[in-house]
């Protein structure tokens, strides 16, 4: 998941440095609810705004993350094939694949959001490319030969745009496809004179000792200027502690949000409903659910109510890998 994740963000930064347009963003497409949280979870560790919509999520909650992505407040949304035909907003520009698609029908939908045109009439235009990111053994390229409505010759055009038998995993861990377009011509220089000349000074790396051994040491090592730059252009997406902590800490209170929704939800209680407010708080069946989880949470970690601020990376993470216990738990005294 994580080389998904670290893959789009480069693409995305990418077509925002090369068109110098902000506001590009990426859509990815998550298996559930849970990988919806983990996904988000990931991209905000990087540094990213992001979050999710889903169709087992309030719609107004749904609506305020829509409103947030049209306001270009998201660098990246994730969704369950939730936006579908009918939704548009052409700065989504990075397809991030992290679910299966077993039919071809709903892989086109969603790679067809990001194939709005910001320039209109410019299909060269930089800001109306797309990028899609999936992992080689989703083998998504078979999709292409189950669409029989397609004519033989656009057939032949998405295997150059995805040319999965011909590539070569042996070597790296990431291959970047460029799709070779047909009706563009190759580029053409004329050069007609010379109107002056640009001096660059280039720093001499060479004269540092250290820098010299380290090159001997990669050349001893049979690393070669090619794998270098696959080296630098492959390099994950760096993060800090912190930007895992408040992470990790945003997805534990969704994780327990979508905990108390689905289980008020499988026994048929209204979350709205007040029944299980036995000692007259005022407060509704969501709430003292969610409470009731929070409460345990605390006592799992021994703090105090109020300081899930400052839980350490290693506690949320125990939390996390024993929430299903605390959860039945709370359950057992709430129910």
């Amino acid at each position: 998941m994580f080389t998904i994740v670290d893959a789009s963000i480069r693409a995305l930064n990418k077509i925002r440095s090369e068109s110098q347009n902000p506001r590009h963003k990426i859509i990815a497409s998550a298996l559930n609810y849970q990988h919806c949280i983990q996904v988000v979870e990931a991209y905000r560790a990087r540094g990213l705004q992001a979050d999710y919509v889903h169709s087992l999520q309030d719609g107004a909650e749904n609506e305020r993350v829509l409103d947030r992505l049209k306001n270009h407040q998201l660098d990246a949304i994730v969704q369950v094939r939730k936006l579908g035909e009918g939704f548009d907003h052409p700065h989504l520009s990075v397809a991030a694949v992290f679910s299966v698609f077993r039919e071809l029908s709903p892989f086109v939908q969603f790679v067809g959001r990001i194939m709005r045109a910001i320039d209109q009439n410019d299909s060269e235009s930089i800001n109306n490319q797309g990028t899609v990111v999936f992992h080689a053994g989703s083998n998504i390229a078979r999709l292409w030969s189950d669409f029989q409505e397609c004519s033989q010759a656009d057939r032949e055009f998405f295997d150059q745009l995805l040319p999965m038998e011909s590539l070569d995993f042996g070597d790296a861990t990431e291959i970047e496809i460029e799709p070779r377009t047909r009706w563009r011509k190759p580029n053409q220089v004329e050069i007609k004179g010379q109107a002056g000349l640009i001096i660059e000074e280039i720093p001499l790396i060479l004269e540092d000792a250290e820098v010299q051994r380290a090159i001997q040491l990669l050349q001893d090592k049979g690393v070669t200027l090619e794998d270098l730059r696959t080296a630098y252009e492959h390099k994950p997406v760096p993060t800090t502690k912190q930007r895992q902590r408040q992470a990790s800490r945003q997805a534990l209170d969704e994780l327990v949000r979508n905990e108390t929704g689905f289980i008020l939800k499988q026994r048929g209680i209204n979350p709205h409903g007040r029944e299980l407010d036995k000692k007259h708080l005022g407060k509704t069946n969501f709430v003292l659910l969610k409470s009731a989880i929070d409460r345990k949470i605390n006592q799992f970690v021994g703090k105090e109510p109020g300081s899930r601020s400052e839980y350490s990376l290693s506690e949320l993470q125990a939390i996390k890998a024993n929430l299903q216990q605390i959860v039945n738990e709370a359950t057992a005294e709430v129910l």
